[in-house]
C-alpha cells in the first residue's frame, strides 16, 4: 500500500511575525492567510529491505540509510527525520523498511511556508499509514512540535495551522502553544474578486528565515519598543483586513497590505532591503496599490494587490520576474490511498 499526502502552501494576508514566540506568548498574536493552490507533497511506501529511503524529488536529493531507532540530524531530508525519530521514539512505527519521497511546488525560502506545509504532508502520510487519530488541531501542533522542538527550527505556528486546516482562516496565537483557528465565511464573489486582484512574483531569491526570526525574537526578548510596537500593529492589521474581506471592501486591501508592509520592516533588519524596495515601488507606480514580502522577509515571493485594469502595466514592469498563477485552495491537507497492485482502469468509466 502506498499513501501520498498533500498539503497547500499559503499567503499571509496580515498579522505576519505575530505567531512567533515570545511575542505570541507575551502578548497574543493575530494572522490572517489563505492557502494557495500550490502544495508540498509526501508518499509513504512500506518496503520488505531493511532500509529507509529518503528522497526529494524537486531537489534532487536522496539518502539510503539502514533500519534503525534514531536518524541522523544532519541539515539534510531533516524534517522527514524528525517524523521518523519522533514516532519511532512513541512506538507508533512499525519495524519494517520504508520508502519516502517529497515534492514542493515552490522552493524553500520563498516564503510560502514551505518547510511547515512540507512536515504537515510527511507527518500526514505516516499518520495514515499507522492509523494515529490525529484530528486538525493534533496534527497541526504535532507538525510545529517536531518542526520547532525536536528540530529546532526557528518560526512561528501559522503555517502547519494553514495547511492543516486549508481556506480563509483568522488565527489566534497564544501562551502555552494555544492557537484558535477561525475560517471566515468570506462570500464567494469577495474571494473571486480578491484572487483576480493579487499577483504572485518570485524575486529569484530564496531566503534563510530562521536569521531574520530569531531577530525578531531577540527584539522582544530585549524589549525593542519600535519592534513590538510594530507587531502590536500588525496584529491590528489582521482585525482590518479582516473585517474587509467580511463586508467586501476590497478597495481598502491594498492600503492595508501597504501599511502592514511598512510595519513589518520595523520588526526586525532583513525583512527588507534596496533590491526589493525598488521592485515594489515600481510595481506601485505601475498600478499596485499595495502589497508584501511573503514569509519573514528578505526575499521569495512578493505578492501585489492591483485592479485587473492595472496588471498589464505591472506585470510589463516586472517583466524580468517570474509570475506565478494560482487559485485559492479551499481543503487543507489531504490523504490519498494507492495499491500498486490493484487494477484502476474501471475508474476511468466511472
Amino acid at each position: 500500500m502506498v499513501f501520498r499526502s498533500k498539503a497547500p502552501l499559503r499567503i499571509g494576508l496580515a498579522g505576519g511575525g505575530t505567531d512567533v514566540s515570545p511575542y505570541s506568548d507575551l502578548y497574543g498574536g493575530a494572522i490572517l492567510n489563505v492557502t494557495i493552490s500550490l502544495y508540498a507533497r509526501a508518499t509513504l511506501q512500506w518496503i520488505d529491505e531493511p532500509v529507509i529511503h529518503i528522497e526529494a524529488l524537486d531537489r534532487n536529493e536522496s539518502e539510503r540509510l539502514p533500519l534503525q531507532e534514531a536518524l541522523p540530524i544532519n541539515g539534510k531530508l531533516d524534517l522527514v527525520k524528525g517524523v521518523y525519530n519522533r514516532l519511532k521514539r512513541e512506538g507508533k512505527l512499525p519495524n519494517t523498511g520504508m520508502r519516502i519521497s517529497t515534492e514542493v511546488d515552490a522552493p524553500a525560502g520563498s516564503g510560502l511556508g514551505t518547510s511547515s506545509t512540507l512536515m504537515v504532508a510527511i507527518l500526514g502520510a505516516f499518520a495514515e499509514a499507522c492509523k494515529l487519530p490525529l484530528g486538525e488541531y493534533d496534527l497541526a501542533h504535532l507538525a510545529y512540535e517536531i518542526e520547532r522542538k525536536d528540530l529546532g527550527l526557528a518560526g512561528g505556528k501559522q503555517d502547519q495551522y494553514a495547511a492543516t486546516f486549508g481556506g480563509v482562516n483568522f488565527m489566534e496565537f497564544y501562551g502555552d502553544d494555544k492557537v484558535i483557528v477561525n475560517p471566515l465565511r468570506v462570500k464567494s464573489e469577495y474571494l473571486d474578486e480578491l484572487e483576480n486582484n493579487l499577483l504572485l512574483y518570485y524575486s529569484s531569491t530564496s531566503r534563510e528565515s530562521a536569521r531574520i526570526i530569531e531577530v525578531q525574537q531577540k527584539n522582544v526578548q530585549e524589549k525593542n519598543a519600535r519592534s513590538i510596537e510594530a507587531m502590536h500593529q500588525l496584529k491590528e492589521q489582521a482585525q482590518q483586513m479582516k473585517e474587509a474581506l467580511l463586508r467586501g471592501r476590497l478597495d481598502a486591501i491594498g492600503e492595508i497590505l501597504d501599511y502592514g508592509f511598512q510595519q513589518k520592516k520595523k520588526m526586525a533588519e532583513g525583512i527588507s532591503n534596496p533590491w526589493l524596495e525598488e521592485i515594489y515601488e515600481a510595481a506601485r507606480k505601475a498600478g499596485a496599490s499595495g502589497g508584501k514580502i511573503s514569509g519573514a522577509g528578505g526575499g521569495g515571493f512578493m505578492m501585489l494587490f492591483a485592479e485587473p485594469h492595472n496588471h498589464e502595466s505591472v506585470k510589463k514592469t516586472l517583466a524580468g520576474y517570474l509570475h506565478v498563477p494560482f487559485h485559492f485552495e479551499p481543503s487543507g491537507s489531504q490523504i490519498v490511498h494507492y495499491d500498486p497492485e490493484q487494477d484502476y482502469s474501471d475508474l476511468d468509466n466511472a
